[in-house]
């Protein structure tokens, strides 16, 4: 217990319960005011809050687009032949200058995936897009892993191009070009 001397009464007064109600009061108050201002202020600087765009601006600034990121990525991904993927990018995006490609952070023309896994966001411009381009290069990870699994050799991946993927009879030889200025 804790006592306090009254030299008016000349007793001794028990003052425990005001010093221990007074201290909690103010320790509560101090919890309240904490968790009112985190829940306020921190709630609305999160990532959760900004848009599909914002996110982008911020990934782009943070990790913006390069040609040796993608072939890096391409590599670290065990991408299947990676040469001709990066000439398939380049292709795609006309040198990596495509509305496709700048609004839509697709690198490969990929269209919305109805029938495999996918990384895309959805539909603009009547093509898949991601939020930044990695994803970009994950999806087609995945759509490697859905569709060439048997395919072992170059010659056998540009069939099957040719066959299933290009849309433009030329595809090929377009790439085959981009391919030699390497």
């Amino acid at each position: 217990m804790i006592y306090k001397f009254n030299k008016k009464e000349l007793l001794f007064k028990n003052v425990f319960f005001k010093y221990v109600s007074t201290t909690f009061l103010a320790v509560t108050l101090l919890i309240i005011i904490t968790a009112f201002i985190a829940f306020k202020y921190g709630k609305k600087e999160g990532v959760k809050t900004l848009s599909n765009e914002e996110r982008s601006i911020i990934v782009e600034k943070v990790d913006p687009f390069k040609a040796n990121k993608l072939k890096d990525y391409l590599n670290e991904l065990n991408i299947k032949f990676p040469d001709i993927v990066y000439a398939q990018a380049r292709l795609e995006t006309s040198g990596f200058k495509s509305r496709i490609f700048k609004e839509n952070n697709n690198l490969f023309g990929m269209k919305t995936a109805t029938k495999r896994s996918s990384t895309n966001k959805g539909e603009q411009h009547g093509h898949a897009y991601y939020d930044n381009w990695r994803e970009s290069v994950l999806d087609f990870a995945l759509w490697q892993c859905r569709y060439l699994s048997t395919i072992n050799t170059r010659e056998e991946y540009l069939r099957y191009l040719k066959a299933n993927y290009a849309e433009d009879p030329n595809y090929i030889n377009k790439l085959n070009k981009l391919l030699n200025e390497e």
